[in-house]
């Protein structure tokens, strides 16, 4: 997990056990690397490109009551950025589990499944709590909720703060660290499928919105879908801590419904009418202007096929646990061990939006618990 205690038979250097078990100190001494560039001036030109955001835009003053304006647009340099705090990432994931996670799991003593899936929990409640907070300071300070125009007025966005740049690099680079994490915390090979497919939806619209010059409709979006999944792995934290603790999954299973519809009502809303509505429709990848019927009719799909695909998988989950409470349950003395514990393993198969979630992760009915 990075920065633990070594343990008394030290592995073999440069085996995979000795990578995993001191993976955040290496990844610290490669970030370093960069770091200890800037000071010498051969190597300050290559470690800037990592450290610092690129492609600064000054646009001087309009009049003698303003100032010069810096902003930002993107390019090729961008993923020299993002693997540096991809990097950055690595060893916030590692201090929060040293320092974090693992003295609770200490002191909770919770089965293997329970364990994997609190780290998980705990891991990305942290990040969107973190991404919510930041992105709505963003959207408050460029007035997005007073006047909801700015989602598309201005098309293309090509310039934007430094603030909104940084937000759009850090995101990439926590939903990149996600694949060597998956090595680094030995993940299951039967969870390697669900994590690759969440993992990847987040980067194809996040890339999307930012490569597509969306970053306004992007935030917004990301805000609000950031805010239900924190709300759920809160409740996921809670509930394992105490299985009494089931009111946080209802106030999630509503707010997941609201979430859905209220992304597609503000991606119809700017994409559907707000970029119709634009003067300027001619494709012009020099000026960052995607606004044509091919791309919006693109854009609109993705949003409205990944909604429907979690809701699908919501309306699924929350069906077979209805019918799994609703059904009698035996009494516990006549069920076999055997058949316990295969009810046990039929349960692991939830879903949370886009992030699939085990039978642990589930508040269990209470007439089960009582039987």
């Amino acid at each position: 997990m990075g920065i633990r205690k070594k343990n008394s038979k030290t592995p073999p250097v440069f085996s995979h056990e000795f990578v995993i078990q001191n993976h955040a100190d290496i990844v610290s001494c490669l970030a370093m690397l960069f770091l200890l560039g800037l000071m010498f001036e051969i190597t300050a030109k290559a470690a800037v490109m990592f450290v610092t955001l690129q492609y600064n835009v000054t646009i001087p003053a309009q009049n003698i009551f303003t100032e010069p304006v810096s902003l930002y647009h993107y390019g090729i340099k961008d993923m020299a950025t993002t693997f540096f705090y991809m990097l950055v990432a690595i060893i916030l994931h590692a201090v929060i589990q040293e320092y974090v996670l693992d003295k609770i799991n200490r002191r909770m003593h919770f089965s293997k499944t329970k364990h994997s899936k609190f780290n998980e929990s705990g891991q990305l409640s942290a990040f969107y709590f973190f991404s919510c907070v930041w992105g709505t300071s963003i959207i408050v300070s460029e007035n997005y909720l007073s006047d909801p125009t700015n989602l598309w007025k201005g098309y293309p966005h090509t310039y934007f703060p430094f603030q909104m740049k940084f937000f759009y690099i850090s995101q990439l680079a926590y939903w990149f660290h996600a694949f060597p994490e998956m090595y680094f915390q030995k993940t299951k090979k039967e969870d390697i499928p669900r994590q690759l497919v969440y993992i990847g939806l987040y980067l194809f619209h996040i890339i999307g919105a930012y490569v597509l010059n969306l970053n306004h409709l992007g935030l917004v979006l990301l805000v609000l879908h950031y805010f239900v999944e924190f709300l759920f792995h809160m409740s996921r934290l809670f509930y394992f801590c105490n299985e009494k603790y089931q009111k946080g999954f209802t106030l999630w299973a509503v707010l997941f419904v609201l979430g859905r519809l209220l992304t597609l009502i503000l991606s119809v809303l700017t994409v559907g009418f707000g970029l119709t509505r634009a003067e300027n429709q001619v494709l012009d990848i020099s000026s960052g202007n995607f606004n044509i019927l091919a791309i919006r009719i693109s854009v609109l799909a993705s949003i409205c096929i990944t909604q429907a695909f979690m809701m699908w998988k919501f309306i699924n989950f929350q069906l077979r646990r209805w019918r799994e409470h609703s059904s009698p349950q035996p009494s516990q003395r006549k069920r076999p061990v055997a058949s316990k514990g295969k009810s046990r393993k039929e349960k692991e198969n939830g879903v949370n939006g886009t992030v699939t979630s085990n039978g642990a992760d589930s508040p269990r009915s209470r007439k089960e618990k009582s039987s």
